[in-house]
């Protein structure tokens, strides 16, 4: 009886010190599911406005970033290759939602166009959120993910006029009809003119470049030439236009005259920046964007809390600031 008693007042003690070497340790993994039973993979669909652009592999490396802090979320990424396809992007969300994936992020071509899919997706019970540019029409969606854009537009006009000293002459080169990020940048840099540079004529401003450097190269030749001995700035909005109105200002032999603001960094831009033909870039976080949106879908699928609107921030590189810390990580954000 005796060597009973000894042997089970051992084993308690050797269950209290198991217990004790990790305080952390509980009956369930860190995602709350009992030991013993498997974790179901979410499979989270990722669909940006395009494949191309330098900006949407660092929105990729952000989601990436988030799957393998969260463990067992697999990122299915596929999107139009152009981001003038509205057809196509439409048909992308169709075939996730027809698959059955867990979520989806979504940045729509289409302010109001993709307003339908979305719908549909979110009534089948898979939930939305909506990254990089809003929908008109957000009841449905789970959370917007983005870059305060008309911020950005607001931004780019102030350093406009920093670098002509209040007055000149400036072209405003438009994106794509419908995208309303680029609306948005697009306003916030007229109003900001308007109100606060009265002396800064906008001499273009309704002419669209198209989504690609190729079709904006071609635009930005025909405005820089009709406006050559007037001009004096030009604000394009988004990657594939600045990269486009770069090797413009190039071509026209305009390095120099007219000051260049652009919006997205790229290779291109960046060496624009050191050698003068470019005066500024207004820059997104495109890792964290990626990053946040697919942190969000997760919380919405398990039934937790989500922000309705979160922002990712908008900054200013200048040839004076651009090899900062900071903005260097910015120029040069991780890629897929």
């Amino acid at each position: 009886m005796r060597h009973l008693l000894a042997s089970a007042v051992c084993l308690c003690i050797f269950a209290g010190c198991s217990e004790n070497r990790n305080p952390t340790t509980s009956s369930k993994t860190p995602n709350n599911t009992p030991e013993g039973q498997t974790v179901k993979k979410l499979r989270i669909a990722v669909i940006p406005k395009g494949t191309t652009h330098v900006f949407w592999k660092s929105v990729h490396a952000g989601a990436e970033q988030a799957a393998k802090e969260l463990g067992q979320v697999e990122i299915l990424w596929k999107g139009p290759l152009l981001e003038n396809d509205r057809d196509g992007q439409m048909n992308v969300v169709q075939d996730f939602v027809t698959s059955k994936v867990d979520g989806i992020c979504l940045a729509p071509l289409d302010k109001q166009a993709l307003i339908g899919p979305v719908k549909e997706s979110v009534e089948v019970g898979i939930p939305v959120v909506i990254f990089d540019s809003a929908l008109q029409d957000e009841s449905n969606i789970a959370s917007y993910v983005a870059t305060d854009n008309r911020k950005g537009g607001e931004l780019a006009a102030e350093r406009m006029a920093e670098c002509l000293g209040g007055k000149g002459n400036v072209i405003l080169l438009r994106y794509n009809s419908g995208s309303e990020s680029t609306e948005q940048r697009e306003e916030g840099f007229l109003d900001a003119l308007k109100i606060r540079f009265p002396e800064i004529n906008v001499i273009s401003s309704n002419e669209y470049a198209g989504t690609t450097p190729e079709l904006s190269l071609d635009k930005a030749t025909q405005i820089l030439g009709k406006y050559r001995s007037s001009v004096d700035g030009i604000f394009a909005v988004c990657e594939p236009n600045a990269n486009g109105v770069l090797i413009a200002i190039k071509e026209t032999q305009l390095v120099g005259k007219v000051k260049f603001i652009a919006f997205d960094s790229s290779e291109d831009l960046i060496r624009a920046m050191n050698d003068g033909s470019c005066h500024g870039i207004v820059l997104q976080d495109p890792v964290k964007m990626g990053y946040q949106s697919v942190m969000a879908i997760v919380k919405a699928i398990r039934g937790q809390p989500v922000e309705k609107r979160i922002g990712t921030g908008e900054f200013l590189a200048t040839p004076e600031n651009m090899k900062t810390p900071e903005m260097d990580k910015l120029l040069n954000p991780d890629r897929f």
